[in-house]
């Protein structure tokens, strides 16, 4: 005859400590566990990220900090001229910086039904900021252009804020009407008027190069859109016999277009000054640069040379290696826009990441394109890398909303197959 063990017992996980356990002793166990049950859940919400997601946000992220590193270096002398501080407009642009980052992660969290109901609201209030600048000594007025805001110590840039919301804009409006875009009626009511009218806002401050900018994204929403081609050829034909007789309009906007063909510039000679500086800066760079933070074009030889003309100081220093990784950066940037429109099933997440992506890569192509002396000055920052507060601050938040697209476009591929199992289910 067998008989069983005796059973040893046990305590369960309910029951308390024994009372001679030191205090000590539980309150570190439990913070071992509360911070170990946070690292299981960060790590769970970093890998329900996509790989388009975390491959947009480093490519991001490396730009701005790339661009902070050249600000510094193009724009230490002229800082030290106007205020006796080397770091003065580092420290400008990088406070606009940290303010662009929380925001950028947090337009990342909104979801898509945010933008659908508050966007009409948003680019209103863009448009009323630059009827502002217009219409009242608010204005601020540089370099022939009238589109600054100042309001105190602080000066803003409306138009970039009716960039960002006209992206949104046609997303929503184009996805509403997908289905009826082969009509031109109903491509043209409300585009013409609703982002025609936001063009003609930011063309009456004088600044070309935005509103140039501002009628590329239009018409590549358009085109992701479904638009049909005859539409989109008939938008380019009437853009550019506008721009044309826009350019003409003006003694300064001649002038830059005699300086890109030789000729001098009577009303503003410095613009024949900046191009043959920009282009000294380029040759001198030859393959490896001078060095980050040898550039002799900065003293004080080339205008806007953190802004506008960074791309002959970053040729400059950096040499012809600098400027191709700067154009693989934007090669990958387009790269990944393009593979998120791929990914996302939603008209209004592809149509908006198309314009933000037309945006910001046809920017840096103009700003490129002004260096190295293909097209007149027109003015108009490389995004994420040029100094420019505002400029920085829309930029980041449009990269924001592609990476909400992103994330969403991700946890519907991963909950698309769930959907699919309960409904077999059924």
């Amino acid at each position: 005859m067998t008989t069983n063990p005796p059973r040893i017992p046990t305590r369960s996980r309910t029951d308390r400590p024994p009372a001679d356990e030191p205090a000590e002793s539980r309150a570190a166990l439990q913070n071992r566990l509360s911070a170990l049950t946070t690292r299981i859940q960060l790590g769970r919400s970093m890998t329900s990220e996509s790989a388009n997601y975390f491959l947009l946000l480093g490519v991001t992220l490396f730009m701005v900090v790339f661009g902070l590193v050249m600000v510094l270096s193009s724009s230490a002398v002229e800082s030290h001229n106007d205020s006796d501080n080397f770091f003065s407009r580092f420290w400008s642009q990088g406070a606009y910086t940290l303010v662009g980052l929380p925001l950028m992660f947090v337009v990342s969290r909104i979801p898509r039904g945010f933008w659908k109901k508050s966007i009409w609201f948003l680019l209103a209030a863009a448009c009323f900021l630059q009827v502002l600048v217009l219409l009242t000594p608010l204005g601020m007025e540089i370099g022939g252009n009238r589109n600054w805001l100042k309001i105190g110590s602080l000066t803003v840039q409306p138009s970039e804020a009716i960039k960002l919301a006209l992206v949104v804009w046609l997303g929503v409006v184009l996805a509403r009407k997908r289905d009826v875009l082969d009509q031109w009626k109903h491509v043209a009511i409300p585009v013409v008027p609703i982002a025609g009218g936001a063009v003609a806002l930011v063309l009456l401050g004088g600044d070309l190069g935005t509103t140039m900018i501002m009628a590329a994204l239009i018409l590549g929403a358009l085109f992701f859109a479904g638009v049909r081609m005859r539409f989109l050829v008939t938008g380019v034909v009437v853009v550019g016999v506008m721009a044309f007789f826009v350019a003409i309009s003006s003694a300064s906007r001649l002038g830059r277009i005699a300086a890109l063909f030789g000729g001098a510039s009577a009303a503003n000679p410095d613009v024949n000054w900046q191009i043959d500086n920009g282009f000294y800066a380029l040759a001198s760079g030859g393959v490896f640069g001078v060095g980050l933070g040898n550039s002799h074009s900065k003293w004080s030889w080339l205008p806007a040379a953190d802004t506008d003309f960074i791309f002959a100081i970053i040729g400059e220093e950096l040499g012809l290696i600098g400027a191709i990784v700067v154009l693989l950066l934007f090669v990958m940037l387009a790269v990944v826009f393009l593979r998120i429109i791929h990914s996302s099933t939603d008209p209004f997440a592809r149509v908006t990441t198309a314009a933000i992506m037309v945006w910001l890569i046809g920017q840096a192509f103009v700003n490129i394109a002004v260096v190295l002396g293909v097209i007149p000055v027109l003015g108009v920052p490389l995004p994420l890398i040029s100094a420019g507060g505002t400029a920085m601050i829309s930029s980041m938040i449009a990269i924001g909303i592609v990476l909400s697209f992103a994330r969403q476009s991700h946890r519907e591929s991963l909950a698309a197959p769930e959907i699919a199992r309960a409904g077999a289910r059924r």
